[in-house]
């Protein structure tokens, strides 16, 4: 099945996810996209999607999986993506998922059955992801649930869409700004990101890559590869966003840049109105005063995310995740400073890595790392607030038997 490669679009931005799908059937030679239409599951099933440029090739349903359109999804996609792949005649599955489907899950459900994940892709309209992160409606409210006990919101789906994907296929919006697309380089700054629109100067969206070393069009004014196209495997000349589908993926990667241990977050920036701060401190917070600040700290960016720890539970990392004006706090494990020597040989090696960066000679990879990014941040304001809620130089050096006895207030978020 080595042949086929699998590459995965998704994204809420349903327009921009079509157009990047409709873009790489016209491009890519031999290719074919499959799509799950969750939105039958009221009637119990999931309707399958088959096309190639020409049209529907095939269509199918299955049944739900214990009431849940996405379970419903991992069983069928697999067996489909093998038939292609045994077909011999698909050299690319576009796997387009339905709007509040996550990438993760299916990257990871596609790789662990032997298939070839060369890329997954968000696509975003940039006029829209302000708009989208600023949404704390549940899925279930606007129709887009998963799953009977979906309580995801419109704003953490959408973050988790877009950070997780390294590529990121930009719609050409006429509503976008300068402050739009800061908001969205900010929000992922490692991610590569494809125009979907004016990408190959002289050829039109959609026209046909050529193959077998044939220039593209538009060569014949100056565009050669490597200056708005890319050659890729089997000597086609192809656009970016086609390029972008060979690239190459790699899920253990991806989930360890995820993990809020070692997650590869934003760095500080400040541009067209839009500002980053990353906010770090040694100190445990104290705990009824983290807790009292919590919703002027959520409410402050659009979007905020990192690791910290508390007083009162200094060996448990936990995880801040904020979007749409609600905040999920999460036990993630233990700090690497907390396990005995001999355990460290079970860590990974990136989540020692990481840990090694934020060694401290008395708490180990204890740290403070929060980052908040939105327009019209208040940086010192908010830098001020996460300072005053950390432990003050008695509370500290009355030492852990002391911390211990603090109120715990987030004994409500985890559940304990």
């Amino acid at each position: 099945m080595s042949g086929l490669s699998v590459a995965i679009v998704g994204g809420l931005h349903a327009d921009a996810r079509r157009t990047a799908v409709e873009r790489l059937l016209a491009e890519v030679p031999d290719s074919v996209a499959l799509h799950h239409d969750l939105s039958t599951a009221a009637d119990g099933t999931v309707r399958r999607t088959v096309r190639n440029l020409a049209g529907v090739t095939d269509t199918g349903q299955t049944p739900l999986v214990n009431d849940c359109a996405c379970c419903a999804l991992r069983a069928d996609l697999v067996p489909e993506l093998e038939r292609l792949a045994r077909g011999g005649l698909t050299r690319l599955a576009v796997v387009e998922l339905w709007d509040s489907v996550e990438p993760k899950a299916m990257a990871e459900v596609v790789a662990a059955s032997g298939l070839t994940v060369t890329s997954v892709i968000t696509a975003v309209d940039p006029a829209l992801v302000l708009p989208y992160l600023a949404d704390g409606d549940d899925l279930a409210e606007c129709g887009l649930a998963a799953a009977a006990t979906d309580r995801r919101t419109v704003a953490d789906t959408f973050a988790r869409q877009l950070e997780y994907a390294p590529v990121l296929a930009v719609a050409d919006s006429a509503e976008a700004d300068d402050e739009d697309r800061a908001l969205l380089a900010q929000l992922h700054p490692t991610a590569r990101r494809v125009p979907l629109e004016g990408d190959r100067p002289g050829a039109p969206a959609g026209a046909p890559v050529a193959l077998g070393g044939a220039p593209v069009p538009g060569a014949a004014h100056g565009t050669a590869p490597g200056a708005g196209s890319a050659t890729g495997p089997a000597g086609a000349f192809r656009s970016p966003l086609a390029d972008a589908a060979f690239a190459g993926f790699d899920v253990e990667a991806a989930a360890a840049a995820q993990h809020p241990a070692c997650a590869l977050l934003p760095v500080e920036a400040d541009e067209c109105g839009v500002a980053t701060l990353v906010w770090r401190g040694r100190r445990p917070f104290h705990p009824e005063r983290l807790y009292a600040a919590l919703e002027d700290l959520t409410c402050a960016a659009a979007r905020s995310r990192g690791r910290f720890w508390l007083a009162d539970r200094p060996d448990t990392l936990l995880h801040w995740d904020a979007a749409g004006g609600a905040l999920c706090v999460e036990a993630a494990g233990p700090w690497l400073a907390s396990l005995p020597d001999a355990a460290w040989d079970l860590v990974p090696p990136v989540r020692r890595a990481a840990a090694a960066l934020d060694w401290h000679p008395e708490h180990g990879d204890r740290c403070q790392h929060l980052v908040f990014t939105s327009p019209g941040l208040d940086q010192d304001g908010l830098a001020r607030l996460l300072d005053s809620c950390l432990l003050t130089d008695a509370e500290y050096a009355a030492g852990r038997e002391a911390w211990s006895r603090l109120p715990r207030p987030f004994d409500t978020f985890l559940e304990v």
